[in-house]
């Protein structure tokens, strides 16, 4: 629909909102009578609302709402399409049934891309599904952010809670570099730190999980790290409070991540089942292993910045 289709239909939708509150009507029956003014996927998005307002909506066991996310799709398209005009490729390399691990390089502070991750799944595979992706401690204690994050997907990161998950036949992102990682200088941009002790390796071989390693070219950009202010972290219970050219000087403004390029590229996966899970305690397999996935991410990272080229332009 066009912007000047999409202004008329607001506008026949609010005349019909005032016709209906002037003739009487209760606030919830006006809005329900007034979508039949909109064309059927908006029409089902208000009423989904309206019946939400009430309470009346589906979780799964781990917060995950799954209408929730389809309502709020739109706006991640806008930002997948057109914002970050992301790319990806060999999402095909992501088996479309049973338990498989994600493994992706972070950035970003946010977790936008576990959301773009989760995207480019449902628009590129031919067999879609919803990733679940583990969430550092921390972002769980933000008002109001931590009730999205659960449902738009995100779980408390934890060995346990992502074992969980893969014994229930679960898609899960996972972030090895964790905070490190979302938290490093602008200076060091896609140079991969650390994978710790290789704790998602251990699940994975505990699982029998095939490990998918993703590469994100795009989300180092949305918020350039120039400094900390470890004073605010302190008071906040954050790892870090991070200075960007936007934040926190313009404000709630300073949030909006800036229009980067995006590419994601997932590789052919590693299986581990052949193993057995009694490789999980084998410390030189497991660390092995995590090696080659951090390879393996590094040197997509360093293919796709040449592919991308510049980041705003």
């Amino acid at each position: 629909m066009t912007p000047t289709g999409q202004i008329e239909m607001a506008a026949r939708f609010l005349a019909a909102l005032r016709e209906g509150l002037d003739a009487g009507a209760e606030l919830p029956d006006a809005l329900t009578r007034s979508a039949a003014v909109l064309p059927g996927d908006a029409r089902e998005r208000v009423r989904a609302a309206l019946r939400r307002l009430s309470g009346d909506y589906p979780e799964d066991e781990w917060g995950f709402d799954e209408e929730f996310v389809r309502m709020v799709e739109p706006a991640f398209e806008f930002l997948y399409e057109r914002w970050w005009r992301v790319r990806a490729g060999g999402v095909a390399n992501v088996p479309a049934h049973g338990r498989v691990l994600l493994a992706a390089n972070h950035a970003g502070i946010l977790p936008w891309d576990a959301m773009m991750i989760s995207l480019a799944i449902q628009r590129e595979h031919p067999l879609p599904r919803y990733p679940r992706f583990l969430v550092l401690n921390w972002a769980f204690e933000l008002p109001y952010v931590s009730v999205a994050i659960r449902k738009l997907g995100g779980v408390v990161a934890s060995p346990h809670n992502a074992s969980r998950l893969l014994e229930q036949d679960r898609l899960l992102a996972v972030f090895p570099e964790g905070v490190k990682g979302a938290g490093k200088p602008f200076s060091e941009r896609y140079r991969l730190q650390r994978f710790g002790r290789g704790g998602f390796v251990e699940v994975a071989l505990r699982t029998g999980a095939p490990i998918v390693p993703v590469a994100v070219v795009g989300s180092e950009e949305i918020y350039p790290k120039l400094g900390e202010a470890p004073l605010l972290a302190r008071l906040l219970r954050a790892p870090y409070f991070p200075l960007t050219p936007t934040f926190p000087w313009l404000g709630p403004i300073g949030v909006v991540p800036l229009p980067s390029k995006w590419r994601i590229e997932f590789c052919e996966p590693i299986e581990t089942a052949a193993y057995g899970p009694a490789a999980a305690d084998d410390r030189a397999l497991v660390l092995e292993l995590s090696e080659q996935v951090r390879e393996t991410i590094q040197g997509k990272l360093y293919e796709s910045l040449v592919k991308r080229g510049r980041a705003f332009v």
